[in-house]
């Protein structure tokens, strides 16, 4: 089951819940059909949960967002892009790392 902190996001809903966020939002851009993209959700479910509101977590299927995807140079997926005060303040591209990979990119920033 989903953390209640992990949404999904549209190019109609993304400024309203990244950009305008008033907590980190880690950005998730994935696709059903990457198998690491599937690997490292539950790990943003278990980091959103351990945060407790300090960070939600925005999912952006990519094949039906391109246009954001586009917009922040996103070329591989998964694709980590932390935004803090509707500025991107780190990225990561893949999968590795595990949750405590997940928890240094917004270490500095929550």
């Amino acid at each position: 089951m989903a953390s209640e902190h992990v949404i999904t996001a549209t190019e109609s809903s993304f400024d309203s819940d990244v950009i305008n966020s008033d907590v980190t939002v880690i950005v998730d851009f994935w696709a059903t059909w990457c198998g690491p993209c599937k690997a490292i959700a539950p790990l943003l479910d278990k980091l959103a949960e351990e945060q407790g509101g300090k960070v939600k977590v925005a999912k952006v299927d990519v094949d039906g967002n391109r246009g954001i995807a586009l917009k922040y140079g996103v070329t591989s997926i998964p694709t980590l892009l932390v935004f803090k005060g509707g500025e991107v303040v780190n990225r990561k591209v893949g999968a590795g790392g595990g949750l405590n990979g997940l928890r240094s990119l917004v270490q500095n920033h929550v």
